[in-house]
């Protein structure tokens, strides 16, 4: 299970980490958008679900504190799926079409975080920062490598 576990981690994570660097450097543009759907301070709401995107998939990618990367990203998702793919809203067909479609896309996503919070820690194959044991390990075959 660990290499499956492992790619899927990493792309899971990749696609949020990617996202949330995207929210910065596309920052101006998204918060125009988010205006547009009637977001309260959109600059600034741009900036924090970039910051839960970033936090969240590094998280999961690296497998370091994991559950809180998942509570991160299904934070995010649940507060923007609703509010910036309100397809119910839309009269346009295309228009209507294209905002259901990321509003499901993103439910999927949300189930796939949850999944993620029930997957017991240390993660297979996770970075072993905060984790003592782990770390002592990392320490002992390097002093053993080293010669030290």
């Amino acid at each position: 299970m660990k290499l499956p576990f492992l790619i899927g981690r990493v792309l899971f994570g990749g696609f949020f980490l990617y996202n949330g660097i995207n929210h910065f450097r596309q920052r101006a543009a998204l918060a125009k958008y988010a205006a547009s759907k009637g977001v309260p301070a959109p600059d600034v709401a741009v900036a924090i679900s970039g910051a839960l995107l970033i936090a969240g998939g590094a998280s999961i990618l690296a497998g370091v504190k994991p559950k809180i990367g998942a509570a991160a990203v299904s934070a995010f998702l649940s507060g923007v799926s609703p509010v910036m793919h309100d397809f119910w809203r839309v009269d346009n067909a295309g228009q209507k079409m294209n905002e259901m479609i990321n509003f499901t896309k993103n439910l999927a996503l949300l189930g796939g975080t949850l999944a993620l919070l029930s997957v017991t820690e240390p993660w297979p194959a996770s970075l072993p920062v905060g984790q003592p044991r782990r770390m002592e390990g990392v320490r002992r075959e390097l002093r053993q490598r080293l010669g030290l």
